[in-house]
């Protein structure tokens, strides 16, 4: 691998001349390599990517985005967690639109669930990708918050990529130009949307880097919500960076039974992982000590 040209791209590109430079299109040379791997339910292999076949699906999605809007508009990526989403937002980043990730206003408890409206007004979002069986709640969606049929809604996994890829026009995309929007919890109050651009997240991204002394022998292994930022970037965009696999799961799977988490870990010699303080006390609490001796965290 030319180092040189990846260092360089880790300096001053964005996401888009990354993914691209893996892929092969401007010199990479490992473009079968699997960069991300989905568990469906924390066990079952249900797809994955290489970074040729995430640069193809980004190309497809980006085209049928660029013949809808104009570049640098919003558009929510509300996909549940999966490659769907994977590809829907990098999408967004080659079309040059700025993602807005959200979760659909089911997947919160009701407490939460002025988020959504409150996102809208304060991101101007005119497009929302989702996926083909999300795409029939989007009617009862509507009918609850009024809102959300100011948006133009399309699943992305219904792009066609033979129709679609060949109509994407590579734009113009500087480091210092926004990637997404990353919207607070609204837990406390109203959510509160922070700009990141492509600069912020090669640059957050090399800190991790190499602050764990990161190789391309490295594993990923998660399960965060990736509308979340420690979800998004701590799993999805470092694997690109690090040139790594990641290996996750939705969220729900480790609720229902955290040792799914450390059976990942076992499976795929995972050896970067992260999460809040709360998933090591279930693991404490909840992986039961017949569980624990098929596992090997070392």
């Amino acid at each position: 691998m030319p180092t040189g040209s990846l260092q360089r791209l880790r300096a001053t590109g964005t996401l888009v001349d990354l993914l691209r430079w893996r892929a092969g299109g401007q010199g990479g040379n490992q473009p079968d390599r699997v960069g991300w791997r989905f568990l469906a339910d924390g066990e079952r292999e249900a797809g994955c990517f290489s970074y040729a076949e995430l640069d193809a699906r980004a190309q497809a999605i980006a085209g049928w985005l660029q013949s809808q809007f104009p570049a640098g508009e919003r558009v929510l990526v509300t996909c549940p967690s999966g490659l769907d989403y994977v590809a829907a937002f990098f999408g967004c980043l080659y079309a040059r639109m700025v993602a807005v990730p959200v979760p659909l206003p089911d997947s919160l408890a009701p407490r939460l669930r002025g988020r959504l409206p409150a996102i809208l007004s304060s991101a101007g979002a005119r497009g929302a990708l989702t996926t083909s069986s999300d795409l029939p709640q989007v009617d009862d969606l509507v009918a609850k918050f009024p809102e959300a049929g100011t948006l133009q809604w399309f699943a992305a996994d219904q792009v066609d990529q033979q129709a679609w890829q060949p109509r994407w026009r590579p734009p113009s995309i500087r480091a210092e130009d926004l990637a997404f929007l990353q919207y607070t919890s609204g837990s406390t109050a109203q959510p509160k949307g922070v700009m990141v651009s492509h600069a912020n997240l090669m640059h957050n991204c090399g800190l991790m880097h190499d602050a764990w002394s990161m190789t391309e022998d490295d594993h990923i292994i998660g399960w965060l919500p990736l509308f979340h930022d420690m979800g998004l970037i701590g799993n999805l965009l470092l694997a690109l960076y690090a040139g790594v696999p990641v290996t996750f799961m939705p969220p729900t799977a480790f609720v229902r039974a955290p040792v799914r988490w450390l059976r990942a870990v076992t499976r795929y010699r995972g050896t970067v992982s992260m999460a809040p303080n709360f998933a090591y006390d279930l693991c404490a609490q909840k992986v039961q000590p017949e569980q624990r001796d098929e596992l090997d965290l070392s």
